[in-house]
């Protein structure tokens, strides 16, 4: 008793009659934030306005998206359109990028090209999304033998060098996909783009999606112990039903982040291809191959290498940033 009224004295020793004073307006507004009901996508919402570096590179990705899909239906000139007279030109108020060697708007082209350059890898991004996303979950929620042999694919596909598979691609499908450009209306406008870049979808689709099977897979393997998987397949939730409904669903954090990821990757190895010239078909333009055409006379007009180079440092680096800032914001463990 004796010990219990002296930290009863202690404690009175150390409150002020400050500590009962009313509680200021900013407190309450923190003590509302903390206790207030939010859900999982407004509480990443409001991490990711709080990260201001990804917040300036998703304004910079939109205005991307704008100067990409919007300008060219702007501009004066169309991105194969020759303009005697204004060949080499320097950037001017005509031409504000200027010209190539065959009288071009560079501006143009630098619009198509990133319009390539962003299509190329939303697409090639998805693909992966769907085939690694699909395979992991299969892979970890079946586990044991098949798991063993599923993995043991994706570790030799890891060993496969991609760029000799496109080369080798272009080679084989060249020819008929010519035929089905020629014979089918449907598929002219793939045309434009050429084998080359239906070498790298199709590339991406046989071999990029492994490292999101892994991924997808990991998640898998710890959420299938959970009580709620273990509830519906005892209410007789059969695989598929548990893979869309259940698992893949509560993996939907991680999907994002990882597609997002991807996108920057598949934008680099396409300006890559199209540089050694392994891309889109002349006169499509794309960054790369605007930057391999620029090589030429790159001394005499490096505003040709100067603004391809640019687009493609700019595009790379703010979904590089965004994804980095979407990795924290949906990141539970960032959680404050």
């Amino acid at each position: 008793m004796k010990l219990q009224k002296g930290n009863l004295l202690s404690m009175q020793m150390k409150l002020s009659p400050e500590d009962f004073e009313p509680a200021t307006k900013q407190e309450q507004e923190e003590l509302n934030k903390l206790t207030a009901n939010t859900s999982y996508w407004k509480d990443a919402w409001r991490r990711l306005k709080q990260n201001k570096i990804a917040m300036i590179s998703l304004i910079v990705i939109i205005l991307f998206i704008l100067f990409a899909f919007v300008g060219p239906s702007l501009s004066p000139y169309t991105y194969d359109q020759q303009v005697r007279g204004d060949e080499n030109m320097a950037p001017n108020l005509k031409h504000l990028f200027g010209t190539d060697q065959l009288g071009r708007d560079l501006l143009t082209r630098v619009m198509v090209g990133s319009r390539i350059s962003i299509i190329i890898g939303v697409g090639s991004a998805l693909i992966v999304l769907i085939i690694g996303s699909l395979y992991g979950s299969i892979a970890g929620l079946l586990g044991g033998v098949t798991d063993n042999i599923m993995m043991r694919i994706v570790e030799i596909i890891y060993s496969v060098p991609d760029i000799l598979i496109i080369i080798l691609l272009q080679i084989v499908i060249k020819e008929p996909l010519q035929k089905a450009f020629d014979s089918g209306s449907a598929l002219g406008w793939l045309q434009k783009l050429g084998p080359g870049i239906v070498a790298i979808f199709i590339v991406y689709g046989l071999l990029y999606w492994v490292g999101m099977a892994r991924i997808v897979r990991g998640q898998v393997l710890q959420l299938k112990q959970m009580e709620y998987i273990n509830a519906a397949s005892a209410l007789g939730a059969n695989n598929k039903r548990l893979i869309v409904k259940h698992l893949l669903p509560n993996c939907i954090g991680t999907l994002i982040i990882t597609t997002m990821l991807q996108i920057p990757s598949a934008i680099f190895t396409e300006s890559f291809l199209s540089f050694l010239g392994l891309g889109v078909s002349v006169p499509m333009a794309s960054l790369g191959s605007l930057a391999s055409e620029a090589l030429n006379g790159v001394q005499s007009y490096p505003y040709r290498l100067l603004f391809p180079a640019i687009a493609i440092s700019i595009i790379i680096l703010s979904f590089n940033l965004f994804g980095d800032g979407l990795r924290d914001a949906l990141d539970p463990k960032m959680k404050k």
